[in-house]
Parts: structure tokens; sequence; C-alpha cells
């Protein structure tokens, strides 16, 4: 059965910067694929890489997609390197809406919606944007710290906690910029403060080499073990690869999925569920073809229910790119109203 492969590359500014640790990013890159079978069903997929996470570019995706040409075969598909993970999740998820793919069939019903975490801005403008988000209901928060000085933020930390409702859990997120010493400082001031975890407090880039990185997960490692707040790998998870090595290591703490790194999902969501892991699904800042691909995993999960960390939306400039609006749920209903042609056809 030969497919027809068509993709389309996309850069679209955000409606404001996103600032965290590995710095100011002004605007997605990304690939939107279409598959087309013999029978005129059409699927779409979406690469959205984080290189600085250790996925491919934007650039060696492209040239993958060229090299497999406009006509494939489905094995073809399922041969792309597993290097180019957002590839294979992207044309994964193209050719399973091709026909239902099985593997992603659980017995349970699906939840009609997920709550979800809203997103704050690092440092103090997160204060203005506590109480506006608790009005809509939200109840989970997740604020980008180490992104200023150290001793700012931590002195902030209540100035937050003060904000927030009731009863309400606070996500710290530093996207990997501290070292072993300062994610001490932290987890020292949050275990006696309600903070749901700490995202990924050390992380060390494949290019500064291997000891480096291996310093870094024995500090995320220890770091786990001395402290009562939970600790989340995020920047740690690029692909399959890493589930497995930290589901081996009998990582104690939660790991934040976004599946659009994942390669094909499939497989990597069965091996966390048969051990049972504690995940959280997370957003790429991809389009409304990657969120509702990712969403829909999101669903059909059977785990603990964590707020998602999807409270990104509205993202971009131009709304036709986005997911569902970012209210304190999402429901089923509204991930299934979400229109991959709409984007396709605005890129044209």
């Amino acid at each position: 059965m030969a497919l027809r492969l068509l993709y389309r590359r996309y850069t679209l500014p955000f409606r404001a910067p996103v600032r965290t640790a590995h710095g100011v990013w002004a605007e997605r890159t990304g690939l939107i694929v279409r598959l087309e079978d013999g029978a005129g069903r059409v699927g779409y997929g979406e690469v959205a890489p984080i290189p600085w996470f250790g996925t491919e570019t934007v650039e060696e995706a492209e040239a993958a997609l060229s090299v497999l040409g406009e006509w494939v075969k489905p094995e073809q598909l399922a041969a792309v390197p597993v290097k180019l993970g957002c590839l294979r999740f992207a044309l994964a998820g193209a050719f399973g809406e091709l026909g239902q793919d099985e593997r992603l069939v659980k017995d349970n019903p699906s939840p009609p919606y997920l709550a979800v975490a809203a997103l704050l801005p690092a440092g103090r403008a997160a204060l203005a944007q506590i109480g506006p988000k608790a009005e809509l209901g939200f109840r989970t928060f997740k604020w980008k710290v180490g992104v200023g000085d150290i001793a700012d933020e931590l002195s902030l930390l209540d100035d937050v906690i003060g904000e927030l409702p009731s009863g309400s859990k606070l996500r710290l997120d530093a996207n990997g910029a501290w070292d072993r010493r300062q994610a001490g400082r932290w987890l020292e001031r949050a275990a006696e403060r309600p903070i749901e975890f700490i995202e990924q407090p050390c992380f060390a880039e494949a290019s500064q080499g291997a000891a480096q990185c291996a310093r870094m997960e024995d500090a995320l490692r220890g770091l786990a073990g001395d402290f009562p707040t939970p600790i989340a790998l995020d920047e740690s998870l690029v692909g399959a690869h890493d589930v497995e090595r930290w589901l081996a290591a009998d990582w104690p703490g939660i790991f934040v999925i976004k599946p659009a790194l994942l390669g094909d999902p499939a497989p990597v969501l069965a091996r966390l569920a048969a051990a049972k892991a504690d995940v959280v699904f997370s957003s790429a800042l991809e389009t409304a073809v990657g969120a509702q691909a990712a969403l829909q995993l999101a669903f059909a999960w059977a785990g603990k229910p964590r707020a998602l960390g999807f409270g990104v939306w509205p993202l971009f400039t131009d709304s036709v790119f986005d997911g569902p609006f970012g209210a304190p749920f999402i429901r089923a209903e509204d991930v299934a109203r979400l229109n991959p042609e709409a984007v396709w056809t605005a890129l044209n």
C-alpha cells in the first residue's frame, strides 16, 4: 500500500516570548506532515523538536522527509531512525489516523475531562497572573524558576504562595538551571511549603560531555533521596531510551512526558503503565496538530491522574494554530474538535 506523504514547515511567533533557563523563546519552528492512503483517508502529524532537550533539529527532520519522498510504504515510515524521535511521533500519529491504533486502546473508558496546570511566567510577573487564573478555576500552578538570581527567586517564593487560592498546588520548573547545591537550597525551602514537585532541578546537555551528564544524573538521584519534595524529570526524558533507563534505575519521582518527543509513543507509554510510573503529560509548545495527538494519549492514560502541563494557550499570535483554550480543565470533546486540516491550510 503506497501512501502519499507531504509536509509543510512553519515558523510561528508566540503571543509573548517564553522565558526559561535556556533563554528567551520567541517563536516555534516545526513541520506538519500529511499522509493520504488509496481510499482518500488523511492523517496529520507534527514534528515539534526542542533541540536543547537533545532532539533532532527541524532541518534534520526535513532532510529525512525529503529522502523518503512523496510516495512511501508503511514499512518505510517504521524504519525512520530512532534518533529522529519527533519525526517518528509525527509519522506514527498521521499513520494512526488512517486507521485505529489498537495499541492505544485501554479497557476502562476515558474521563470526560482532565485538570490543567496554569503556567506562570518567570519572576515577579507571576504575581499579577495568579489572581485572574484562580478566578478562572485553576488550582494547580506551574512557576518558571531558574531564570533570575536564585536569591531573588527564593525571596519571591512565599509571595507567590501567598497569592495562591487555599488548597492549591504549586509546581516549580527549573528547566535544569541549578547545580546540586542550588537545588538543595530550593528543596530545603520547598519541604515546608505546598510544593507539589520541583521539575528538572539539574540537567546537563549532551554537548557538555558524558562526565558532566553523569554527574547531573547522580545529583538528581541524590536529591530525590535526601528531600521529601518529589522531583520530576523533564529534559532528562527525550525518548524511549531515556524513559527505559530511568525506569531501570527505579526513579522514585515523577516522569514529565512530552509525547511529541517520544518517537512512537505506544510502547513507551505501555512500559510506563506496566511500571506504574507517576506521569504528567506536558506540552512541547506545539500547534493544534501535535496538541491533539498528545492530549489523546493523555486521555487514554489509565494511571494516577495529575494536572496536565498544557495550560499554555493562547500561545500563538494566530489563534488558528492554538490547541484548546487555556481553561482549568480540558474536555475530551474539545480535543476531538481540533482541526488539523485548518492548520495545514493556514500554512499554504
